[in-house]
């Protein structure tokens, strides 16, 4: 049996990463919020919670809430495979339900990954970027936040985030709290709607928090790779 990974050093790790990788986790536990429009709502919130996070720690105002939106990327849609499974909640009853119950799982296990990946991936950059000082008090109202964040998309669209994606992938797929939820999804749809997380639910999302942080210690020089091309896009990238 496989020891597990220790945690990383926390003088090695800034503390606001813990918070980031924490916030990732909880962004990418939103899709199994069992109702369509509710799960976009709670990600919306964990984003832009991630956001506020990173300016408090940097010593940024808060507002205004346009620059925070962009920044949380809340004007950019979700995957169409994450809006095909927002649609599938909806639905009552699934035909021949155990031929699809699999497939459907694999799905959810997928659709939670990108969307910790993306929300790990931005969070992290936006960390380098205030720390470089790329935004100040006075940019916040300005066109700054979008052009961090559209250096960031950039960045991201260049790197193969498979070495993230796939420990995120083994978080995942042997969740507990995912495993219930997608059984609760396919034999228990006569009540759809949310329900408050356990004690024990509580201490598994802490759980993936740790191992999370333990996977980006381990992909250290991945995140450097990043934020080289952050750094270089947004050079590329004329301020106003």
């Amino acid at each position: 049996m496989t020891e597990p990974k220790p945690r990383p050093p926390a003088s090695e790790l800034p503390p606001v990463l813990g918070r980031v990788a924490f916030l990732a986790v909880v962004s990418g536990l939103t899709p199994l919020i069992p109702v369509p429009f509710l799960d976009d709502y709670a990600l919306r919130q964990a984003r832009e919670s991630m956001v506020l996070t990173v300016l408090a720690e940097h010593g940024l105002p808060r507002k205004p809430s346009r620059a925070v939106e962009f920044l949380a990327g809340s004007h950019v849609g979700r995957t169409a495979g994450g809006r095909l499974l927002s649609s599938l909640k909806g639905l009552a009853l699934f035909p021949v339900r155990k031929v699809f119950r699999k497939v459907f799982f694999v799905l959810w296990v997928k659709d939670c990954v990108d969307v910790a990946s993306s929300a790990l991936h931005h969070g992290y950059l936006l960390n380098h970027a205030l720390a470089r000082g790329d935004l100040k008090a006075e940019d916040m109202g300005g066109p700054q936040p979008q052009r961090i964040h559209d250096a960031i998309l950039a960045a991201c669209a260049e790197v193969d985030p498979r070495p993230v994606n796939q420990a995120l992938r083994r978080l995942f797929a042997g969740s507990r709290l995912l495993m219930a939820e997608a059984t609760r999804a396919f034999f228990s749809p006569q009540s759809p709607g949310p329900r408050t997380p356990t004690p024990d639910e509580s201490a598994e999302v802490k759980t993936l928090t740790e191992r999370l942080i333990a996977a980006l210690w381990e992909e250290r020089g991945y995140f450097v790779t990043l934020q080289q091309h952050y750094d270089t896009h947004l050079k590329a990238r004329p301020a106003a």
